[in-house]
Formats: C-alpha cells, sequence, structure tokens
C-alpha cells in the first residue's frame, strides 16, 4: 500500500518538478527529423553489414554445393545492395538537411 501511494505522489508531483527551458533553446525541427534519419540508416547499414556476414558463412559452409553458393552469391548481392543504399540514403538525408538548414 505504501508503495502505491508513493508511486502516485511521485505521477502527480513529476510535472512540478521538470523546469523547461525556454523555447529559444529548442533545436529546429529539421535537426530532429534528421537526428531520426541518421538513427534509422544506422539501423538499415548495420543490418546491411550482418547480412554479408551471412552470406560469407554460407559460402563458407557451402562446400562445393551449387544451390548454396547460387544463394551465398544471392544474399552477397543482397548485402551489397543494402549497403549502398544506406550510404545513398545517407548522403542524400545530409544534402536535403543542407539545403533546409540554410
Amino acid at each position: 500500500m505504501k508503495l502505491q501511494t508513493l508511486f502516485v505522489s511521485l505521477v502527480l508531483t513529476l510535472p512540478m518538478r521538470v523546469n523547461a527551458g525556454p523555447i529559444d533553446e529548442a533545436q529546429p525541427l529539421s535537426v530532429g527529423l534528421a537526428n531520426i534519419l541518421d538513427f534509422l540508416l544506422a539501423i538499415v547499414g548495420v543490418i546491411a553489414i550482418i547480412g554479408l556476414v551471412i552470406a560469407g558463412c554460407l559460402y563458407f559452409f557451402a562446400a562445393g554445393d551449387m544451390r548454396q553458393i547460387a544463394l551465398a552469391k544471392k544474399a552477397t548481392l543482397a548485402g551489397i545492395t543494402g549497403v549502398v543504399i544506406a550510404l545513398g540514403g545517407y548522403v542524400l538525408i545530409r544534402t536535403i538537411a543542407t539545403f533546409i538548414a540554410n
């Protein structure tokens, strides 16, 4: 019971303890959106690199099986395509953010 009252009192007094700065100190919307897109592009890049590692493992463990080798080559192509898309998106986002900021 004490835990519930502590939680309720904390929730009720929390908004009074927050000190927000003036609106002049806020980031522009373009900076916030660029940060979000950078994060998403970083995730895509990491996934693409993991895909390349998995494709390398598939090729390594194929042991001469042509179907496995073909699968590994397709996975490699998909991984490289992912890296190119991630880097292209990063360049495009940075270019657009530069134009918006100015």
